[in-house]
């Protein structure tokens, strides 16, 4: 199952990111199918990117709510909201494990081999304060002399934005670097921080930062696709909790909106059939027994 979740990872990057004419155009693309709301974390602006984010559209949406007040027009765009809500509702954080660029380049730094170290679990909490401040408050509060808000979190957090968009642009087009001030090395500083901390740690961004996760794992009581735990299977063995790489002990929280669903604790961990997949409470799958050789009849 992990090397079709990584198949998964790599195909959706793939389409998310389709437009390969870039190295000719060198610009991004601005076709029909901008329209599409990218699942996971993928910047608009990455010139291979076909589909757009879904928190940057969130943050032009809430900043131009004022200048919409001001000019007497009371209707708002909502697509955005009902795209993700209905992302959320579905999948949830599963999102995060199975249709996420940015969480699959986190997993492939971490594979390198180094000493690897935890994430204090109350650090968890600190993407939902970049999805209340820097995604819906900041743009609405603070906005320019026409009464527009900034993108705050992809303008002066976002390292996905930095890999997939600032760094291929400033190369394809020379003329930007004359543009290059204090934002763009502030920024080069905070994405350098993340794939370091990502080789060391398992996916730091996605529990500490990302705003996008923030959102799906409101989600986590209610969407359809989702794991369960057979309690009167379970035997407290906590198999689960060391081949989580969000850090979630399964067995002692099943809701945990940190499970990404990835199905390493029900296909490489539990031994006694206590963790299954589900889709709207209809079984999909469980935890196949493992026998050692002792066991096996010859």
């Amino acid at each position: 199952m992990e090397f079709l979740r990584k198949w998964v990872q790599l195909v959706t990057a793939f389409v998310t990111n389709g437009s390969w004419v870039f190295p000719f155009t060198r610009t991004i693309y601005q076709g029909p199918l901008k329209v599409i709301c990218a699942p996971g974390l993928n910047c608009y602006s990455c010139p291979a990117a076909t589909s757009y984010c879904a928190i940057g559209s969130l943050q032009h949406l809430v900043g131009g709510i004022r200048l919409s007040l001001e000019n007497g027009q009371y209707y708002f765009g909502l697509y955005v909201v009902g795209a993700m809500g209905i992302l959320g509702a579905f999948f949830g954080r599963l999102i995060c494990g199975w249709a996420c660029p940015f969480g699959f380049v986190q997993e492939l730094l971490h594979k390198l081999p180094t000493r690897k170290f935890g994430i204090p679990r109350v650090l968890r909490y600190g993407k939902y304060g970049f999805l209340i401040l820097f995604v819906l408050l900041f743009p609405f509060l603070f906005v320019d002399e026409f009464g527009g808000g900034n993108p705050w979190f992809c303008k002066f957090i976002c390292p996905a934005g930095t890999l997939e968009a600032g760094i291929p642009m400033l190369l394809m087009q020379p003329n930007l670097r004359n543009t290059i001030g204090l934002l763009f090395y502030n920024k080069l500083v905070i994405m350098t921080a993340f794939i370091l901390w990502s080789i060391v740690a398992s996916r730091p961004f996605c529990r500490t930062t990302c705003p996008l996760g923030a959102f799906y794992a409101l989600f986590s009581r209610v969407q359809l696709l989702r794991l369960r735990l057979d309690a009167t299977r379970c035997t407290n063995c906590k198999a689960c909790h060391h081949v989580c790489p969000m850090g979630v002990k399964f067995n002692e929280n099943p809701d945990d909106p940190e499970c990404i669903t990835c199905l390493a604790c029900m296909n490489r961990a539990c031994q006694f059939d206590a963790i299954s997949l589900e889709i709207g409470g209809l079984p999909l799958g469980h935890a196949q027994k493992r026998r050692t050789a002792a066991t096996t009849p010859h």
